[in-house]
């Protein structure tokens, strides 16, 4: 899971491994530590009869929830992601994206690309 926040916007990119999990009703989670006791977490999981992709910070823990059937539908096609924003306070919302990752056009030190998803446009990946 790769996990990028800026502004009130959060982005999430999944493997083919990680939307599998999703489509079978398994939780994907993930974890950064800063020390002992402290570490940031995020969580995704898939739910039945959810209307919406949703996000909400327990804790020291993101949990991201979607609807199980928009999960599976994006799972098998040609779709990237899934997208919803919802109001947080007056006047700001939250924009949460969920997405496949998909192989890199160029070779980055640390990136792990064996379970990337083809690039959809079938350019040459790393």
């Amino acid at each position: 899971m790769k996990l990028r926040i800026r502004g009130d916007s959060l982005r999430l990119r999944l493997s083919q491994g990680e939307f599998a999990t999703l489509a079978d009703g398994g939780t994907v989670t993930d974890a950064i530590h800063f020390g002992p006791g402290a570490a940031l977490r995020c969580e995704v999981a898939t739910v039945v009869g959810a209307e919406a992709l949703d996000a909400v910070l327990d804790g020291h823990t993101i949990r991201v929830t979607v609807p199980a059937a928009e999960l599976r539908r994006v799972a098998a096609s040609d779709e990237v992601g899934l997208s919803a924003t919802r109001a947080i306070d007056s006047g700001r919302a939250l924009s949460i994206l969920l997405e496949k990752d998909f192989r890199c056009l160029a070779p980055r030190p640390g990136d792990e690309v064996t379970d990337a998803f083809a690039r959809p446009d079938d350019a040459p990946s790393c």
